[in-house]
């Protein structure tokens, strides 16, 4: 299972939000680009970066820290937050981001997000099907549809997506666990998506949980920061 550190940043700085409420915002020591070094130093293969200002604003604020971090440690990166067009794809593409993880994009504009499809490889891109109540929300979480995660899942499966990063909202941030039951319903489902989970992340048992459920990956992010969980035991189950 893919083990993907956290690095969310807002005006420049390395955060963490709790359900994605902006009014609930925890700074942290470490610039985006010294906690991306920490993560590589430890071994970790990728990392997941949201641009937390770009998702609320709908266009990607932090270009430049994209292209120091990809340029200093050569991780792989996962990106997503604000990405809204083309041309910001292949801006994203230039600067040598692995995975684009797609959003509103995917629920909002489909004949944008179908063309995009067919000028890349569908493989280079992550559909975020983040869930309140198990339904999408999307424009960094400020607005919840009425689509069901399962009809998002099957539409973009139905255009060549097989990457899923779902995160339970209630979760995100507040280190209560993960909420397995939502992806064991997902898996049941859908057995063949690469399932990515996120949100609620406390301890270890969380992560080796996830692994015995045959989830493709889980990103850990406030637990990193505040200590509940060992980075290097982490960097050990990564490897």
């Amino acid at each position: 299972m893919l083990i993907i550190p956290a690095i969310d940043i807002y005006n420049k700085k390395t955060v963490r939000l709790s359900k994605g409420n902006f009014n609930e915002i925890t700074y942290y020591p470490l610039s985006p680009l010294e906690q991306a070094r920490k993560f590589a130093q430890y071994g970790f293969k990728r990392i997941h970066i949201v641009d937390l200002l770009g998702s609320a604003k709908g266009e990607v604020t932090i270009i430049e820290i994209l292209k120091s971090i990809k340029d200093e440690t050569g991780v792989e990166i996962e990106f997503g937050g604000g990405i809204r067009s083309e041309e910001v794809i292949q801006t994203l593409k230039s600067i040598g981001i692995d995975r684009i993880i797609i959003g509103s994009l995917a629920v909002k504009e489909k004949q944008l997000f179908e063309s995009i499809l067919q000028s890349y490889d569908p493989a280079s891109f992550i559909v975020s099907a983040d869930v309140n109540n198990k339904k999408i929300a999307v424009h960094g979480w400020t607005e919840t549809t009425s689509v069901s995660i399962n009809e998002h899942i099957d539409y973009c499966l139905s255009v060549g997506i097989d990457q899923f990063l779902c995160t339970d909202i209630s979760r995100d941030g507040t280190l209560e666990g993960t909420n397995t039951e939502l992806y064991i319903e997902i898996m049941k489902d859908f057995k063949d998506i690469k399932l990515i989970a996120s949100g609620g992340i406390n301890n270890i048992q969380n992560i080796l949980t996830l692994k015995e459920m045959n989830i493709y990956g889980t990103i850990v992010g406030k637990a990193i920061y505040e200590n509940t969980i060992n980075l290097e035991e982490l960097s050990t189950l990564a490897k």
